[in-house]
């Protein structure tokens, strides 16, 4: 039998520092060392190493709530008395993404880019054309209305104009109740008046606000009544579409920090649609680039919107209105419109607009680039 000895291995994983740790008094013959309380869970050692020698264990890392693979989403162009189709709208044209529990993934990009488009086919509201979308690993491309019901409630949706999803003839009680009572909810044997009331304590209203109608309420106030009934059924994941553009820059700022405080008591997904940069950085974890239909940048906050590296990228944040002095050189412009979805440009697409377009841009769509583990970017200029 072996002498007894000491090992020592370093931990590599996903916490944000590795730990070291000690296996006590082993032999040579054993085959495993159980070594458990890292971090809460145990870690299975698959072989005895010298002292000093480093260890790589793999750490199953938590898997998203949200994953889009290749999503597409195409409308049809019809013509004639047959209405036969005759080209389509490349709305969303192989859109990837990820989205881990209580993060938030923003969207951004002009207005036409498609990044409703894909809000709308996460949730299964339009139909998508090719793609694959997955819910903590359920795949949802491809049920039938009766298959997502039941699903329905572990995603919800904030939309642009409060007013305008808020149904007129309805009182407040009644449009927070009515998604409970769609889908068979209840809380904590709560009567459906004291869930209403809490729900608008939750976001700041006072639940006297239950028997009023939407047209008496402000616009900050309307949004928090349609967060109210987002959070009715109890989601995982809420898909915001601009939902701060339509209001005053106070009230703004009221449903952002409304909006971050939900999130960290409530661990929340939000895959944030929006256009304006200051709302990313207040809110956002990640941020994804839309341009015509695909995702041309992607990594986090910090690096896209300090270090971006496509030139679409650069040309929104340098259009960004900033207070300077009155000789301070203007923003480089964007030249030309976005070309038309239906329609698009071969190569990359935004070669026509591209300052820097080389041949290469005008042959074949770039292939993503990574700058690093986190950020990705789809342009030929970063691949030099």
């Amino acid at each position: 039998m072996a002498a007894s000895g000491t090992a020592q291995a370093t931990l590599v994983g996903s916490a944000a520092s590795s730990q070291e740790f000690r296996i006590q008094e082993f032999t040579a013959q054993e085959a495993a060392v159980q070594v458990s309380a890292v971090q809460g869970e145990a870690v299975q050692v698959s072989s005895i190493v010298p002292a000093g020698t480093e260890v790589a264990t793999a750490l199953t890392a938590p898997s998203p709530l949200l994953e889009v693979r290749d999503l597409a989403v195409h409308f049809p162009i019809r013509q004639g008395w047959l209405r036969r189709a005759v080209g389509a709208v490349r709305a969303v044209d192989g859109v990837s993404l990820a989205l881990e529990r209580g993060r938030t993934l923003a969207l951004v990009g002009e207005s036409g880019c498609g990044k409703t488009s894909v809000g709308k086919a996460v949730l299964q509201l339009i139909a998508s054309t090719a793609g694959e979308v997955k819910l903590d690993g359920r795949i949802l491309t491809g049920l039938s209305r009766s298959a997502l019901r039941p699903l329905r409630r572990r995603m919800q949706m904030v939309f642009q104009d409060p007013f305008a999803s808020l149904n007129p003839r309805l009182s407040v009680g009644e449009i927070i109740a009515e998604g409970m009572q769609a889908l068979g909810l209840g809380r904590a044997e709560a009567s459906p008046a004291a869930a209403v009331a809490a729900l608008l304590a939750q976001v700041g209203l006072d639940p006297a606000a239950a028997g009023r109608y939407p047209h008496e309420f402000s616009g900050g106030q309307r949004q928090r009544i349609a967060i109210a009934r987002a959070l009715a059924v109890q989601p995982e994941l809420i898909v915001c579409d601009e939902p701060t553009s339509a209001l005053d820059v106070s009230v703004q700022a009221q449903i952002l920090n409304l909006l971050g405080s939900l999130q960290a008591d409530l661990g929340l997904a939000y895959l944030l649609i929006t256009h304006n940069f200051a709302v990313v950085e207040h809110l956002a974890h990640e941020v994804a680039v839309m341009y015509l239909g695909r995702i041309v940048e992607r990594g986090t906050v910090g690096e896209v919107l300090h270090s971006p590296r496509h030139p679409y990228t650069q040309a929104l944040l340098a259009a960004v209105p900033r207070i300077g002095s009155a000789d301070e050189a203007p923003p480089p412009a964007l030249s030309g419109e976005m070309p038309s979805p239906a329609n698009p440009p071969a190569g990359c697409h935004f070669h026509p607009r591209c300052p820097r377009a080389g041949a290469e841009c005008r042959t074949a769509y770039p292939a993503p680039v990574a700058v690093s583990a986190t950020h990705t970017v789809y342009c030929v200029l970063n691949a030099r």
